[in-house]
């Protein structure tokens, strides 16, 4: 008690016992409260009173009143036995009296023997029920710094040794999410269909359970329930028949044929259910001719329909109806906050006409037109909302309420069903609203050609600087007429660029292509005098526009005037290439003719021009136009070998032969030792069947240009014509002076092997890979020859030794799974491919040949592995249209392949594939769209 008194000196003192010391120093402060009689007193006053009480004094210890504690100090009283407020408490801590035996096992000290050590002493504090004082907190808190201190040395050691303790603790024992980690990763790979295809899980329940029997609810017929109303009926008579056959035996053995039954007895119980029946009927018909009738004559319910018609009371919309609820209420505390605001109303009517309220939404809208009558957009929604002749009269009511709203005629007008209402409405309109575009626009088009012109000569008076109404007022007059328009027109509107274009397409249709050209450049010239940007983006915009429109020369005028405007000399190049392309990627040919035409006379010399624009005029014009463009191009540059050439298979191709041998005979000139051109005149002559002018030409190339293309040509047209002997030694004489030219050795181990030298064409093939070493078609050729003579293991060991001396190339990879699929041997084939995709896995062949490897129904998944490494690869793309093709879905076979000559028109396999396709699953005109890219795009792989 004294510790507590100590504790709390402020209590202690307003509650120390009267009369002592403590009563005169708690009466200290009441002293200006006594009466005046005790100011005799006042003189006799200690000088200790009203100071305050020195550092631990306690009032009335001294005499021993010590102070008291009250249960508000200590809190409610509570037994032993009572649980303590955690719920969780351990064994031993769950009552008030365990808690109160810790405690005091814990402040006592624990002196025994076992709980001290030589070094440290004892465990505890010996000095813990001691006082705390202030030194010893000064202490405590140097000893923490110092602890501190030390702490923060041993810190980064501390935390990278517990880090690696952690690390080791979770590697001894992983979470089960870190075991399945991996798992759940390639998850990622797995594809729909492999998804698809994991099987479900059974079902574990019993077949009771699995199978529950509904329960079979079957109505009672009514002559159940007649049969057993009289059941409980009382008898008060004996029926004779009962008397006359003893009342117990029937005549009939069995019982089952009693000669008269009396279940149907007439008698008090007896039910017709029938007519049961048809009084239901009849009151519910009543009930419902009764809600039918109404004041106005009108049928509120449908009898018949009854039940069909409360479909339409399903609400159409898909919200919640407590949103429904807010929403209405928000919007209403809107309307009433600031009734004059349009949106509220409309946002009101449109809520209900979603929820189905379509009479409460037209009110709405109708008071929003009241509190509104100057908003457009309100009317509008009012008309919408009203039936056919409400509707007309609120837009009556709006427009006297806004009499220049166009809108609002409009609306009117669309409202009216009779061409000459509508005309009627607009005539008032325009009345009205004379300046609006809109309006005559619309008038415009009700009307026939002629009465249409008289309008629009009225409507450009209105509103003079509008340009469509210009233009189609001109459009429909006589060309001395348009003409005065556009005049007009661009006296009115001197910045608009389009009435001078009509103006040039107007003389052009009329046969004054001269004026055309003037036309233009005055268009130009006045514009600019005007201010306006020559915008040459937008001009050749609209070139391409004239171009569509047939007006060629307004075209050709427009990009030639505007074609210079804007781009830095070093640029013009460039940009009218990219123009040209443009211009041909929107279907303005003309246009981009016109660029060519203008580049050319810009730049008369270059190479790169002359071949574009040559290039298009093979693609896009006609055989005169590309011949006459190449006689141009090789007057400027007849140096350009590949200007002659073309112009020499062009007359071929049109079977004018002399003629491509002058031309050819021109370029000889032009260029003396030309290798194109001396091969490309032995070509001439070879296809057309002149096979000793081809020698000649040939001997002539090898004395006075020769290369190893013209040897290999020598070979070649030797060998066709079947002069073995003379091929043998021109490949011999080439192999001398050009022994790296790999094809030389090639040709020559295959004339060996033509001829059954298999030991030869062995040896011509290997020493050509002594040379040329990274020829794969060198590899193949000796490979397959093994393969040819039964040797299968040696030609195994030519691919691996060609993989090694040319590594990650996908054509030897592939040559080595093909042969171990050739010889049957299809698991180490599949254990090829997956090396191959190893070592090259952006190799379109290589995933291409995997696709097909693969049985039928993972074929799928591995085309679509394939297209994510080789997205645009095209033998992926036409391995992919075979799958298609070989699945019967001709229709994405057919887009497949599109896309393959699409991407690489070079591939001549992808050509041959689809033209197979279309003769199987396509029509004639297919077939000869197919035949007809081809021979356009000329394939050579």
């Amino acid at each position: 008690m004294a510790s507590a008194t100590a504790k709390q000196p402020a209590k202690t003192a307003s509650k120390a016992p009267s009369g002592g010391a403590g009563a005169a120093a708690g009466g200290a402060a009441a002293m200006p409260l006594a009466s005046p009689l005790m100011g005799g007193l006042n003189k006799k006053k200690k000088p200790f009173l009203g100071m305050p009480a020195p550092l631990g004094y306690v009032p009335g210890l001294g005499r021993g009143a010590t102070g008291f504690t009250t249960r508000s100090d200590i809190g409610p009283a509570r037994d032993a036995n009572d649980p303590v407020d955690d719920r969780h408490a351990p064994p031993g801590k769950r009552t008030v009296g365990d808690q109160m035996k810790k405690n005091q096992d814990d402040d006592d000290e624990d002196l025994n023997d076992t709980n001290y050590d030589e070094f440290n002493g004892y465990a505890g504090s010996l000095f813990s029920s001691g006082p705390y004082e202030k030194d010893d907190e000064e202490a405590d808190a140097i000893y923490a710094a110092l602890d501190k201190r030390m702490d923060e040395r041993r810190k980064e050691r501390r935390e990278l040794r517990e880090k690696e303790e952690i690390e080791k603790y979770r590697m001894e024992r992983p979470k089960i999410q870190q075991q399945f980690s991996d798992l759940k990763r390639k998850l990622a790979e797995v594809t729909e269909d492999e998804w698809l295809s994991i099987p479900e899980v059974g079902d574990a329940r019993n077949k009771r359970q699995r199978n529950p029997r509904h329960e079979k609810l079957t109505p009672v017929p009514d002559s159940f329930f007649a049969k057993h109303l009289q059941t409980g009926e009382n008898h008060t008579s004996v029926d004779p028949l009962q008397g006359q056959f003893g009342g117990l035996s029937t005549p009939y053995p069995g019982g089952l044929n009693t000669p008269y039954p009396g279940g149907m007895t007439p008698g008090a119980g007896e039910l017709d259910m029938r007519k049961i029946g048809q009084a239901r009927n009849t009151l519910m018909d009543m009930r419902l001719s009764q809600v039918s009738d109404s004041v106005s004559g009108q049928t509120v319910v449908d009898p018949k329909g009854y039940l069909t018609d409360l479909n339409s009371m399903i609400p159409t919309h898909g919200g919640d109806i407590s949103d429904i609820k807010k929403a209405r209420l928000l919007l209403k505390s809107v309307r009433e906050t600031n009734p004059h605001h349009p949106p509220a109303w409309i946002a009101s009517a449109r809520l209900e006409e979603v929820t189905g309220k379509l009479q409460v939404a037209r009110n709405l809208i109708m008071k929003g037109t009241e509190m509104c009558p100057k908003s457009e957009d309100v009317w509008l929604e009012a008309a919408r909302l009203q039936p056919g002749d409400t509707a007309k009269a609120v837009v009556a009511q709006a427009v006297r309420h806004l009499p220049q709203s166009v809108r609002i005629y409009i609306r009117a007008a669309e409202l009216e069903t009779d061409i000459r209402a509508k005309k009627r409405v607009l005539r008032k309109a325009l009345e009205n609203v004379s300046k609006s575009v809109r309006l005559w626009k619309i008038a415009v088009e009700l009307e026939e050609p002629e009465d249409a012109r008289i309008m629009l000569s009225r409507a450009v008076e209105c509103c003079p600087t509008s340009v469509e109404l210009w233009l189609a007022l001109a459009r429909l007059e006589t060309y001395e007429n348009a003409r005065r328009v556009l005049n007009k027109a661009r006296e009115n509107i001197p910045t608009d660029r389009h009435i001078w274009i009509t103006a040039a397409k107007l003389e052009e249709a009329n046969g004054n292509t001269q004026m055309v050209e003037k036309i233009i450049d005055r268009a130009i010239t006045s514009l600019r005098a005007n201010g306006v940007e020559i915008n040459r983006e937008q001009w050749i915009q609209d070139a391409e526009e004239c171009d569509k429109a047939g007006s060629v020369a307004t075209c050709q005028a427009v990009i030639r005037d505007v074609i210079g405007i804007g781009i830095e000399e070093e640029d013009c190049k460039h940009t009218w290439m990219e123009d040209a392309d443009s211009c041909v990627s929107h279907g303005a040919l003309e246009c981009a003719r016109a660029i060519y035409a203008h580049a050319l006379q810009v730049f008369p010399s270059k190479k790169s021009v002359w071949l574009r624009a040559a290039y298009f005029e093979k693609n896009h014009g006609t055989r005169e136009s590309l011949e006459a463009l190449l006689q141009r191009a090789v007057a400027h540059c007849p140096k350009a070998e590949v200007l002659w050439l073309m112009g020499a298979k062009s007359k071929w191709l049109a079977g004018d032969v002399p003629a491509a041998r002058s031309i050819l005979a021109l370029a000889f000139q032009a260029n003396p030792n030309s290798e194109e051109i001396w091969l490309a005149a032995v070509k001439l002559e070879s296809e057309n069947n002149e096979y000793e002018r081809a020698r000649r030409l040939l001997a002539k190339a090898r004395s006075s240009a020769p290369t190893a293309r013209v040897f290999m040509k020598s070979v070649r047209l030797e060998w066709v014509l079947g002069n073995i002997d003379a091929a043998q030694e021109l490949c011999t004489e080439a192999l001398k002076h050009y022994e790296d030219f790999p094809k030389l050795w090639m040709m020559r181990g295959q004339i060996e092997e033509q001829s059954e030298n298999i030991d030869k064409a062995r040896e011509a093939y290997n020493q050509g890979l002594k040379k040329c070493p990274h020829s794969m078609p060198l590899w193949l050729l000796l490979s397959r020859l093994e393969e040819r003579v039964g040797q299968l293991t040696r030609a195994r060991a030519i691919l691996e030794k060609a993989r090694l001396k040319n590594p990650q190339t996908p054509e030897i990879w592939l040559e080595s799974v093909r042969l171990e699929y050739r010889a049957g041997l299809k698991n180490i084939s599949n254990t090829l491919m997956a090396k191959a995709l190893q070592e090259c896995p952006n190799s379109g062949i290589l995933w291409a040949e995997a696709v097909f490897l693969e049985a039928r129904p993972q074929r799928k998944t591995k085309s679509v592995d394939a297209l994510k490494k080789c997205e645009h690869d095209p033998h992926v793309l036409l391995a992919v249209a075979k799958l298609f093709w070989s699945e019967r879905k001709i229709t994405k076979a057919r887009e497949w392949f599109l896309r393959t000559v699409k991407i690489e028109p070079d591939l001549g396999d992808a050509w041959a594939f689809f033209y197979k396709f279309e003769l199987q699953h396509g029509t004639e005109e297919q077939q000869h769209e197919v035949k007809k890219r081809c021979e356009n795009a000329e394939p050579r792989h």
